[in-house]
């Protein structure tokens, strides 16, 4: 038990008062005359002892109401665990901030970071002399404590939102270390936060207890300084219809505008930098959202010139938010790949599906085909100057004479794309196990496997790899056991399976050669009509096939896979073409300022690191006519703006068994430091136990004086 006014328990003595009072008041018995003296003696003596038990009585109550009053008055506290001591004993204090861009929003006038740098100064005030500070915040990195009030101060006034914040549960775990270390006996942590929800991932919840468990004496305070009912129109993640175009295919923009609060309506607008830079507005449209919905909103660009173009979709009109209305992006747009297809003979015949699937007749007449294909016989394969195309599919091959395999590899060193769909011609076996042969092939070819019932069929078990990217979005709704495989290829020792079949064995693969790729298929893609299929993949209502063909081809020849937007703090990788490569290059960051950028020349990548800032980036080299002149885009990850708030319970069970106390104001922040650092304040009980004693005191006053 400790004392706020320990000075003010002198006042205890005052019980001498009532037993004075008592001594001067005490009653004197009456002298009777009564002939009968022993009924007197008897009545005397029970007499007596009534009253010396009164008078006990009376005097133990207003002794232990002065007593008690004098403790009220000296403040006492209880603290049942933790560090006992002094109030204003120092402490090892870790200040944490959340530098999310949500904390950006303004109400009254006032960020949430200004709000949260406000109150830390105040409580850097409030902290004992003497004390260990450190301040942290979302950013990163390791923590130290600060040399001294005034580093901690400037700290705190050079708080700024980051694109990139790191969660909470994150930060706080590296405060707990770090006051952890401390040799002072009292260790606190306050974290400043809006409290959303995206800011306490569960999944390092346990990281951070298990922390939090090695030094259980560490106070915990998190000071919301959210707004209960924030008001917020939102752009989504941009979704492109590819970051890497063909010059006849349209770019189609797909988005999101979220409304937090009542319902209303935005003006959104899409713009296109021209060739200076300047956002020149291409579209928009008036959007109406309910109240806590979303709605689709998108955009449709075609006839786009050769080379790199960036833009932005913005919200019209300002709100308490602008870190998320706002949303960039990068596309190329490139001439149509050109691709050679070899299929056994008749090959027109055999190649049918796939050409149709990558340039439909109607899309070929009006010139908007992605793909030009070029259909030759397999034994014409050797007479074609490979170079000239971005990638090379083999349909059904027979086996190849080892001077073919050898060309074909060195194709796809070079960084070009190779597909091979087997089929019923790869026999012998050995001719396809051969040195030259396994540096394409994924795996030695072992027997052709059989499923006459129709029971097979492709099953992937995640959607991750580029090549399905087209069936994320659906990834429980395609049928694909409506495509049933009759018959494919095993493999021994497969390497970098995509998708298996449903009987678990590889039905699509891929491995790497040099800078180039090679994609395997154990069943063919495109098969004789006038003999027994090995599989029904383009037979009926194939979409999937469609999307399938298209998706490996597109990631054979780099146009899926080539990312040119990306999430701040995420590096940023630009493939190089050899005509293109430069020894260096002049980076130039949204804000306009120019780095020097060299590139990985084995590689043939250029990387860029630093991408925390948001917006379009250019990257250049050379003159104008014969130069590089290319770009990407940094766009916030969704979570980073998401002011939706967590639960209390949720917080609970990310804290887990460690106690930890809320508030919002200095006020409610000095009540629960008190309880920790004092412990639980008796005032107000004492004086209840005053009250009841001056009022028992008052009835047995009246009842023993009553004549």
């Amino acid at each position: 038990m400790t004392f706020l006014n320990l000075s003010l328990l002198a006042g205890t003595a005052l019980v001498a008062l009532p037993i004075v009072l008592h001594l001067i008041m005490r009653q004197k018995p009456r002298q009777l005359e009564f002939p009968a003296l022993r009924f007197i003696q008897k009545r005397h003596d029970a007499n007596r002892r009534r009253l010396r038990l009164r008078h006990l009585i009376l005097l133990l109550l207003r002794a232990a109401a002065i007593a008690l009053l004098a403790c009220a008055l000296a403040r006492p506290s209880v603290k049942l665990s933790g560090n006992w001591g002094s109030q204003e004993a120092p402490v090892a204090a870790a200040l944490v901030f959340d530098t999310a861009p949500r904390m950006e929003y303004r109400h009254q006038n006032q960020t949430r970071i200004e709000a949260a740098a406000e109150l830390g100064q105040w409580l850097l005030a409030q902290l004992p002399a003497y004390s260990e500070i450190a301040v942290l915040d979302t950013r990163g990195g390791p923590g130290a404590f600060q040399v001294d009030r005034g580093a901690a101060r400037q700290r705190i006034e050079r708080l700024e939102p980051v694109p990139n914040s790191r969660p909470l549960t994150e930060v706080v775990e590296e405060a707990a270390r770090l006051v952890g270390t401390s040799e002072l006996a009292r260790r606190e942590i306050y974290v400043f936060s809006d409290l959303a929800r995206t800011a306490w991932p569960t999944e390092t919840a346990t990281t951070l207890q298990n922390r939090l468990a090695e030094t259980p004496d560490v106070g915990l305070y998190v000071i919301d300084v959210g707004v209960a009912d924030p008001q917020n129109y939102a752009l989504g993640e941009l979704y492109l219809s590819g970051d890497v175009l063909s010059r006849r295919s349209a770019l189609v923009i797909r988005s999101e505008l979220a409304r937090m609060g009542p319902e209303g309506s935005r003006n959104v607008q899409l713009y296109l930098d021209d060739a200076v830079g300047n956002p020149v507005m291409r579209s928009e449209q008036d959007v109406a959202v309910a109240e806590g919905e979303a709605q689709a909103v998108e955009f449709r660009l075609g006839a786009l010139d050769l080379g790199t173009h960036q833009g932005q979709v913005r919200i019209v009109g300002a709100d308490g938010l602008e870190a998320d209305n706002r949303r960039y992006f990068t596309v190329e747009v490139l001439r149509p790949w050109r691709v050679l297809i070899a299929a056994p003979k008749p090959a027109a015949r055999h190649a049918l599906y796939v050409s149709e699937a990558l340039a439909p007749a109607v899309f070929r007449k009006q010139g908007q085909a992605r793909f030009e294909c070029q259909v030759v016989e397999l034994g014409e394969l050797s007479k074609q100057p490979l170079g000239d195309y971005a990638a090379v599919l083999l349909l059904d091959p027979s086996p190849l004479k080892p001077a073919e395999w050898q060309r074909l590899g060195d194709y796809v060193a070079e960084g070009h794309g190779l597909g091979i769909f087997l089929g019923r011609r790869a026999t012998p076996v050995d001719s396809f196990n051969t040195k030259l042969a396994q540096q394409l092939l994924p795996g030695k070819l072992v027997r052709q496997a059989r499923s006459p019932e129709g029971d097979n069929y492709l099953s992937p078990q995640n959607y991750q790899n580029p090549m399905l990217n087209a069936f994320r979005a659906m990834e429980t709704g395609v049928p694909w056991d409506q495509f049933p495989v009759f018959r494919y290829w095993q493999l021994e020792d497969p390497k970098a399976t995509v998708v298996n079949f449903a009987d678990g064995r590889p039905a699509l693969l891929e491995r790497s050669l040099g800078r180039g790729r090679v994609v395997t298929m154990t069943t063919p893609l495109s098969d004789n009509p006038n003999q027994t299929p090995w599989n029904l993949l383009p037979v009926g209502d194939a979409w999937p096939f469609l999307v399938l063909v298209n998706q490996v081809t597109g990631y054979l020849v780099g146009s899926i896979d080539q990312q040119l937007n990306y999430v701040a703090g995420q590096p940023a990788v630009l493939q190089l073409e050899d005509q293109s490569q430069r020894r260096s290059y002049l980076l130039t960051s949204p804000d306009g300022l120019k780095f020097p950028a060299t590139p990985d020349m084995k590689r043939g990548v250029l990387v860029v690191t630093s991408t925390d800032q948001v917006g379009n980036y250019r990257v250049q080299s050379g003159g104008r006519d014969s130069g590089v002149d290319r770009g990407f885009s940094v766009n916030l990850a969704p979570g980073q703006t998401d002011l939706r708030r967590i639960a209390p319970e949720a917080l609970a069970e990310v804290f887990g068994p460690h106690g930890y106390r809320v508030a919002r104001t200095p006020q409610q922040l000095e009540v629960e430091q008190q309880k920790d650092r004092v412990g639980r304040e008796l005032f107000p009980l004492l004086i209840l136990l005053v009250a009841v004693a001056l009022a028992m005191e008052h009835v047995v006053a009246n009842k023993f004086y009553r004549k």
